[in-house]
């Protein structure tokens, strides 16, 4: 039935409620699009920081501190989101006003939103994957990878299928497009976009003043100490982190960690040190040194000067190992070798890098903060291992699978004097089988048996660091090798073909006239996984050393002391038996009295680990104190105890001041003269001098 015009009330359209009409109102001016563009940045941060935090749903602690995780990572991604839109607002407060009224400046708008949708999705996807990968934010690690692109293109060609990612990455944005486009909310900014010149570059001064404000007042060193790192993670934006992490790749010790007097600090660090039963061989009135004098641990017994082949392996956790790990089957063959070597039950890494493994192995230093110093400037002519052994007229070399540049390596050790075999320096009929990160391991030691073969021909000692590349993601390796297919079985298969490759090097160096006059060290740079709920997890710095002489120069059996990477070459020098001059942080592990200490860190935290103790200290000079519970890996805050603190502070303070002055150098041939004047004084090293006088 009909209804009468009297009956009819006439219509009135509800008002869009206050969200609606404020969106609106942001849309209509010339800065809409970077409003789209900030709630699009905004909208993928916190649901990659949702997905990171399903992905590690059993390792973060579900409480208050997870929304505080929240919280602060909203205020960073607003931040970063600020800074990353300011070149849009200053080119969109620029602009003619109607720039807009031509058809090719919309088709821009439309691309430009379409591509920055894409790239949000394709840096979330990355996030998941280093997160998978390191259990962290984008960090130090991510900087170095924009730098090496070679490798890390090469290699995440090789682990993950690229065309199925970016195909569905190209599909998810033009989905994810076609709904904001539905929304209005493009069309409504492209149409009321001709804002007056005035108006729009008071609004860009508006957004640039926030962006100050905001952008950079935030701080990444305001974030609270989380009890569990994986919520203290959760609470960072990725691109903040990657920017800060490339801003603060070194950090000035003195500048942000806790100290003590110069003067202090070396005399704490030098009564350490004397738990070697070493001699200063200091200038009078220099205190500022560790030179010193280190006797051999068997005084009535001759230097052994054997050949050393010192093969570091690449992220070999201590757990990889059946002798640490009975769950374990992965490496019979280094499990052979352990029962007739030398053993370093408690031996721990002093980073979570294969560059602070190697700064650690040659120069026995503690891991000071910020980049390693393989990567620094002026680090030639350093005091290393390497330079210890070329005193006495060894041929020192770095072998390494790959292409040396990276890292910086192949620089690093050739301005130390070691000479440089990696791919480049080999014809390509030298290798069976590469990827991205190098030769296989296969390859690596047959380059090492021709050089030990070259070397031993010329009658001189020498010392290899060779460099395995295998167990590292894509994990691929000769097919056939062992029993485990490559790349499907991932990291267990490349730790398997590596313990095979060293097995087989080992039964052919058998064969050679050198063998057994040659000390074999089996050591991992890192450990696998550097992730944890505690800032520095120390059971994920639990690492293989295993010493073998199948001359039997060295007895077999286990050291169950605590060590550290920066203990290894002085561990070294006492089982040969040397006397010598010395700068190194370590000490012979065997022959010293003293507590059992290992260094360790990570980028910004560095730390002192004694049984049962952990001292930590961090940015902004601040110092924490822990119980450590080996059988739990639980770490439980103390009260500080200052003898405990002034010892750690006394060895980083110490190490970044040598380097940094130019202090820790190697010693040259006068150097070398004038100390044995000094040393000729020690009544204990008389006899020994008469019969090596130009020892060092």
């Amino acid at each position: 039935m009909a209804r009468s015009p009297s009956s009819s009330a006439s219509y009135v359209p509800s008002s869009p409620p206050w969200w609606r009409r404020g969106l609106e109102r942001l849309l209509a001016c010339r800065l809409g699009g970077a409003w789209i563009l900030l709630g699009l940045y905004l909208t993928a941060a916190v649901l990659t920081r949702a997905s990171l935090l399903f992905y590690s749903v059993w390792s973060v602690t579900w409480d208050a501190s997870l929304l505080a995780s929240f919280a602060w990572g909203f205020a960073f991604d607003l931040g970063s989101g600020l800074i990353a839109l300011s070149p849009v607002v200053l080119l969109l407060g620029l602009l003619p006003t109607s720039i807009f009224e031509y058809r090719l400046a919309r088709v821009l708008a439309h691309l430009a939103i379409y591509l920055s949708i894409a790239s949000l999705l394709f840096g979330a996807v990355a996030e998941w994957l280093f997160w998978d990968e390191f259990g962290v934010r984008f960090n130090f690690i991510a900087v170095d990878y924009l730098v090496y692109t070679t490798e890390v293109i090469a290699n995440i060609r090789e682990s993950y299928p690229l065309v199925l990612i970016f195909t569905v990455l190209g599909l998810v944005s033009a989905g994810a497009y076609a709904l904001l486009l539905r929304t209005g909310w493009i069309s409504t900014w492209l149409t009321l976009a001709d804002e007056p010149r005035r108006s729009r570059w008071r609004a860009s001064a508006v957004w640039m003043a926030a962006t100050v404000i905001v952008g950079f007042g935030l701080d990444s060193n305001w974030l609270p100490s989380f009890a569990n790192t994986y919520n203290r993670e959760l609470a960072k934006d990725g691109l903040w982190s990657l920017f800060a992490a490339f801003r603060n790749n070194e950090l000035e010790y003195d500048q942000f960690y806790a100290t003590l007097p110069v003067d202090d600090a070396f005399r704490t660090l030098q009564k350490e040190l004397a738990s070697d039963h070493s001699r200063s061989l200091r200038e009078a009135g220099d205190g500022r040194d560790t030179l010193r004098w280190v006797p051999a641990p068997r005084p009535g017994e001759p230097e052994q000067h054997l050949n050393v082949i010192q093969i570091t392996v690449e992220s070999l956790s201590a757990d990889f190992l059946s002798i640490f790990n009975r769950a374990s089957h992965l490496t019979p063959e280094l499990t052979d070798i352990a029962s007739k070597s030398l053993v370093f039950d408690q031996f721990y890494a002093t980073g979570t890098r294969t560059d602070r493994g190697m700064e650690a192995l040659t120069l026995a230093l503690p891991p000071t903060p910020g980049r390693s110093l393989l990567k620094r400037p002026n680090n030639e002519n350093l005091f290393t291992l390497g330079s210890v052994f070329r005193s006495r007229g060894y041929d020192t070399a770095f072998i390494y699978g790959g292409y040396g540049y990276f890292d910086n390596m192949n620089a690093f050790f050739s301005g130390n004097g070691y000479r440089i075999v990696d791919r480049a320096s080999v014809s390509k009929s030298d290798i069976t089988f590469a990827n991205a990160w190098g030769a296989c391991d296969g390859d690596l030691f047959r380059w090492t048996l021709r050089e030990a073969d070259a070397s031993a021909a010329t009658g001189n000692p020498f010392h290899y660091f060779v460099m395995t590349t295998s167990n590292h993601r894509p994990y691929t390796y000769p097919e056939g090798a062992i029993d485990l297919p490559p790349k499907v079985s991932g990291r267990a298969g490349a730790v398997k073909y590596t313990d095979f490759a060293i097995g087989q090097f080992l039964r052919e160096a058998a064969t050679k006239p050198w063998y057994k006059n040659t000390v074999f060290v089996i050591v991992a740079d890192h450990c696998a996984s550097v992730a944890g709920k505690t800032a520095l997890p120390v059971q994920n710095y639990h690492i293989p050393l295993i010493v073998f002489a199948p001359g039997g120069q060295i007895a077999p059996g286990h050291v169950t002391s605590l060590t550290s990477q920066v203990d290894y070459a002085p561990t070294l020098l006492g089982l040969l038996n040397w006397s010598y001059a010395t700068r190194f942080f370590g000490w012979d592990v065997l022959h010293a009295s003293g507590d059992r200490r290992a260094l360790i860190g990570n980028y910004q935290r560095i730390a002192l680990y004694e049984p049962g103790m952990l001292s930590v200290l961090r940015p902004m000079r601040g110092v924490d104190q822990f119980h450590y519970n080996p059988a739990t890996f639980s770490l439980t805050p103390k009260a500080s105890e200052e003898a405990y603190v002034h010892e750690t502070i006394a060895y980083y303070q110490t190490a970044s001041y040598l380097y940094r002055n130019g202090r820790y150098r190697a010693l040259t041939a006068e150097d070398q003269e004038r100390l044995m004047l000094r040393v000729a004084a020690i009544p204990d090293e008389r006899a020994r001098l008469a019969i090596h006088p130009k020892a060092p």
